[in-house]
């Protein structure tokens, strides 16, 4: 048995080819055209092999000529791929020698080969929902050309039949105007282009019996069944509903931190009011350490000069402070008067009021007991003061 790997690309790609022990058989960058991916097969023909590529850009042409040639073709997922065999050195080659190792040892994360026929009814339900994406955004180009000059239709449908009459009877200025004029003839286009996507549609899956099955569900319409189906194909390859639906995008799927939204019920509760005089209510933290819940801490009733919830943190609720030049000192309305430690110009060169009573200098570096640091705006450096608070 030869394994075979190949690193798809749109001009050229590369093929490895492994044996049952693991040893290079062939190694060989060729173009992407089917003959010269058959003339490569043709040496390795005489032994069995199977080929393994990633479901990357321009895959079905690969699949179909893997599956004409009676080759057993498997599609690796190119996320689990990455998540399995990551290396630091990445090129054509690697990938490809990488894909037969996994193929080779039974670790190939596959993916599902859609059938021809499969591509081609998931081709025209995507290129009309395509075509819906483009007609809406011309839309949305012309409600931003009414809104900047202050127009507001007063129809649900600007694009209808009284919504076309109403627009035509706007005195706009004349580039607005053309340009308005351009965006409802683009969307009358694409609007034929739609139609006759609805009628290829209903030609392909009128008379299918998965479409007749999802009709009766309410919201669904034959359009929307159509897609659907045309999608999913073969609802077998999903062993659960519940894979159906992670398929799909349709069960979501939350990824944040749990510091992001207040705990449980229960894990931040609020211990009785103890006796007057003591320190107010106890909080209870919850377990891991963290922060309680902002709503326990709003039932918190406030205590005299602190923060409901926040023990040990000041209340300070005038921003203005008032300074007292002629004492030395900074005074703020609601709090004790604090001395200045320093000047601010040079901490080595002046001392404070109180520093001068105590005949003593404040100077970078220098330690008191009852001293306590601060930093210069200018110089930027941590001193110690040793006056007198």
């Amino acid at each position: 048995m030869v394994y075979v790997g190949i690193d798809l690309h749109r001009k050229r790609s590369h093929l490895t080819a492994l044996d049952e022990s693991g040893e290079l058989v062939l190694s060989r960058r060729v173009l992407s055209q089917p003959a010269e991916i058959l003339r490569v097969f043709g040496e390795l023909s005489p032994q069995p092999m199977e080929v393994a590529f990633e479901a990357t850009f321009g895959r079905g042409w690969l699949a179909d000529l893997l599956a004409d040639a009676g080759i057993p073709a498997h599609m690796a997922h190119p996320l689990a791929t990455k998540a399995i065999a990551a290396g630091r050195v990445k090129d054509d080659a690697v990938d490809a020698r990488m894909l037969a190792h996994l193929l080779r040892g039974n670790l190939l994360p596959e993916a599902w080969i859609a059938p021809p026929e499969a591509r081609e009814a998931r081709r025209l339900a995507r290129m009309r929902a395509g075509l819906m994406r483009i007609s809406s955004r011309l839309k949305c180009q012309v409600h931003a050309v009414l809104a900047e000059h202050g127009v507001t239709p007063p129809l649900s449908d600007a694009f209808g039949k009284s919504g076309r009459r109403l627009l035509g009877q706007l005195a706009l200025p004349e580039i607005s105007a053309r340009r308005v004029e351009a965006n409802l003839r683009l969307i009358d286009s694409i609007a034929v282009e739609v139609k006759l996507a609805d009628r290829e549609l209903t030609f392909h899956f009128a008379q299918d019996p998965r479409v007749k099955r999802l009709l009766p569900i309410p919201g669904i319409g034959f359009i929307t069944a159509a897609i659907v189906v045309a999608e999913v194909w073969d609802v077998s390859r999903f062993r659960t509903a519940a894979q159906l639906s992670s398929w799909s995008g349709l069960a979501p799927k939350e990824r944040s931190s749990p510091r992001a939204h207040p705990p449980r019920p229960g894990a931040a509760r609020l211990l009785p009011q103890g006796p007057p005089g003591e320190s107010g209510p106890q909080q209870d933290r919850p377990r891991g350490g963290r922060s309680p819940s902002p709503h326990a801490l709003l039932l918190c009733p406030p205590r005299r000069g602190r923060l409901p919830g926040l023990p040990g943190r000041p209340m300070n609720t005038h921003t203005l402070p008032v300074k007292a030049h002629s004492t030395g000192v900074m005074a703020s309305p609601g709090r004790r008067p604090r001395r200045r430690c320093c000047a601010r110009t040079s901490p080595s060169a002046r001392t404070d009021t109180a520093g001068a009573r105590a005949g003593q200098r404040c100077s970078p570096g220098r330690t008191a007991r009852s001293g306590r640091s601060w930093t210069s705006p200018r110089s930027m450096r941590t001193t110690r003061c040793g006056g007198r608070r």
